[in-house]
């Protein structure tokens, strides 16, 4: 539809009303709408024609319907009127946006940005408004609500408490969502601004999650921009069981993700039968890489970074209180694709008939120092055949379990009749 025929149609039904309206301001509005917010012409043309019947006092002009629509219903594309609480407030990554966070009501949760342009007032977190005449697009695969110009901001007298609904992990989407899970998991952080990352699990399956210290910033992609303040986030602690409110969740390489600094989260009593969607693998290790064996971790809160030989951490610096672990990177090769492993302590102790004492003993004691338990481990495990089940982030296997396969001479025969082919 050209937008002439319609700047035209809208200017004659303001004038059939005593209205002189500008055309070249309505045009401007429609393109906007359509260019810059992808809004469908039908619904810009009813946007900006209830837009400039308020500003010239004008009734029964068009459709200018606000029927107030639960969030959970929004869909990209509309243009919406909701009532919400303020749930979340993360700073803006652009000088273009004035304010983003999470609005809620009691049927869910979605992000919001506000235009800086747009002169919009400033909502504030935990209260209640009405937006009328927001737009909403499609932000990382969910809606998302944008706040411009043309939307009208009231704050509401009222404080109804939210009760959000707990969606199982396996039935998360892009967006916002409230979990409670057990945390199973709790990784060595790969970032400076991560203050803890993890795995956490309920009874439909697992999903990462990640806290950013203040400043932090989404990793690789999985994740908007963090609040400039932790807003008082302490991590996670293992094994316990959370009820987490309106977390960010983000996709990222086909793979959710929970964000934590827009989220509430308290303690549960209770426990959780985590349900593992784990992957399992069968082939020979054929590689064990640097890194591996003994390793120093910085000992500060929050960190658990690997040192250096000299005891250097890169944010920490020289930490002569170091803690020691054991670890293992390798390649599990099953004859079609070699995938990379990573075991924690209890798996290595396990395969490597090891334990990190003893370990620590011999490092101290030998002349070659950790590099004695590198050769220990890396010749007790390579060439060997394994099964390790576990869950794949990154192009990396995080290794629950792993035991040996033990030699079949049937299978061996089976194979060998089958590459040598039938006699002639």
């Amino acid at each position: 539809m050209n937008l002439s025929e319609v700047t035209e149609r809208i200017s004659r039904k303001l004038e059939a009303k005593g209205a002189q309206p500008d055309r070249q301001k309505i045009e401007s509005r429609l393109r906007r709408l359509a260019e810059e917010f992808g809004v469908n012409i039908d619904e810009a043309e009813r946007t900006v024609t209830a837009d400039l019947a308020r500003e010239y006092n004008l009734t029964g002009v068009g459709n200018t319907s606000t029927e107030l629509r639960p969030i959970n219903e929004i869909v990209p594309g509309e243009w919406v009127t909701i009532e919400g609480k303020i749930v979340a407030l993360t700073p803006p990554i652009s000088p273009s946006i004035a304010q983003t966070g999470i609005i809620a009501d009691s049927s869910g949760a979605m992000r919001f940005v506000t235009w800086a342009r747009a002169n919009a007032p400033a909502m504030e977190y935990g209260h209640w408004y009405r937006i009328e005449s927001a737009v909403v697009d499609e932000y990382k695969g969910a809606p998302n609500l944008k706040i411009h110009s043309g939307t009208t901001i009231s704050r509401m007298e009222k404080d109804a408490p939210l009760l959000p609904s707990i969606t199982p992990i396996a039935e998360l989407k892009p967006g916002v969502g409230s979990v409670r899970a057990k945390v199973i998991q709790d990784w060595e952080v790969s970032h400076d601004r991560m203050l803890q990352t993890g795995l956490l699990g309920d009874e439909t399956g697992t999903i990462k999650f990640v806290i950013w210290k203040e400043g932090g910033a989404g990793s690789s992609g999985t994740g908007p921009a963090a609040p400039e303040e932790p807003l008082g986030k302490d991590k996670l602690d293992l094994d316990a069981v959370y009820n987490i409110f309106y977390a960010t969740v983000d996709e990222y390489n086909g793979r959710l993700s929970l964000a934590l600094n827009t989220a509430m989260y308290i303690t549960d009593e209770g426990d959780i039968e985590v349900g593992r969607n784990e992957t399992e693998i069968r082939g020979a290790l054929v590689h064990v890489a640097p890194g591996s064996g003994l390793i120093k971790r910085c000992p500060v809160e929050g960190c658990n970074r690997t040192l250096s030989r000299q005891n250097y951490c890169p944010v920490h610096e020289i930490q002569p209180e170091f803690r020691y672990d054991l670890r293992l990177k390798a390649v599990l090769d099953d004859g079609i694709r070699a995938r990379n492993v990573l075991m924690q302590r209890e798996t290595v102790e396990e395969l490597a008939g090891i334990t990190l004492e003893e370990a620590v003993g011999i490092a101290e004691t030998n002349p070659l120092g950790m590099d004695e338990i590198f050769y220990r481990i890396r010749n007790t495990v390579l060439g060997r055949y394994y099964t390790c089940t576990g869950s794949e982030f990154g192009g990396r296997l995080l290794v629950n379990s792993c035991t040996p396969i033990t030699f079949e001479p049937e299978e061996l025969a089976a194979l060998l009749n089958r590459a040598g082919g039938e006699p002639a």
